[in-house]
């Protein structure tokens, strides 16, 4: 199993930003799954407003595993003006854009198998229409590929 570890992440806008999402905890959980939570340690940035992102992998009784991967980015609300005795309120987060991934893998799937649907879902919610290798390393490709959670 990998050992959890802190995520490097580009955001894809107009001039990118990097950002690290620090690994925080592995559970296990009573029904016997595996959440693993990393979250962006922003400064300045409270946490309930920081990034989240979770991968979660379980087996179901019909003997199919359920991969999940859930990325959480907050947006806080924009602060303008104070009021009449002075005080400008905190911000707070206004909303959360996000993202799940979930994948459905039959107990006889093989690894090569998860890692080319994963790539062709990966292929088309981003628009590529060439050849790209599956990746074979990293926290996600780990998760849906190899059925392997963080510990």
């Amino acid at each position: 199993m990998s050992a959890i570890a802190n995520i490097t992440v580009f955001d894809g806008a107009s001039t990118p930003v990097t950002h690290t999402l620090t690994a925080t905890s592995v559970s296990r959980l009573a029904d016997g799954s595996v959440l693993a939570e990393w979250r962006e340690n922003a400064t300045g940035v409270p946490v309930d407003a920081s990034i989240h992102l979770t991968q979660k992998l379980s087996k179901l009784k019909s003997g199919v595993y359920k991969v999940e991967q859930r990325l959480e980015v907050p947006v806080m609300e924009s602060v303008s003006g104070q009021n009449a005795a002075g005080y400008t309120a905190a911000p707070k987060v206004a909303y959360v854009n996000t993202v799940v991934t979930t994948g459905f893998f039959h107990e006889r799937s093989d690894a090569e198998g998860r890692r080319l649907v994963l790539q062709m879902s990966n292929n088309l919610l981003n628009n590529i229409s060439t050849s790209v290798a599956a990746a074979t390393t990293g926290p996600a490709p780990e998760l849906f590929g190899t059925l392997t959670a963080a510990t």
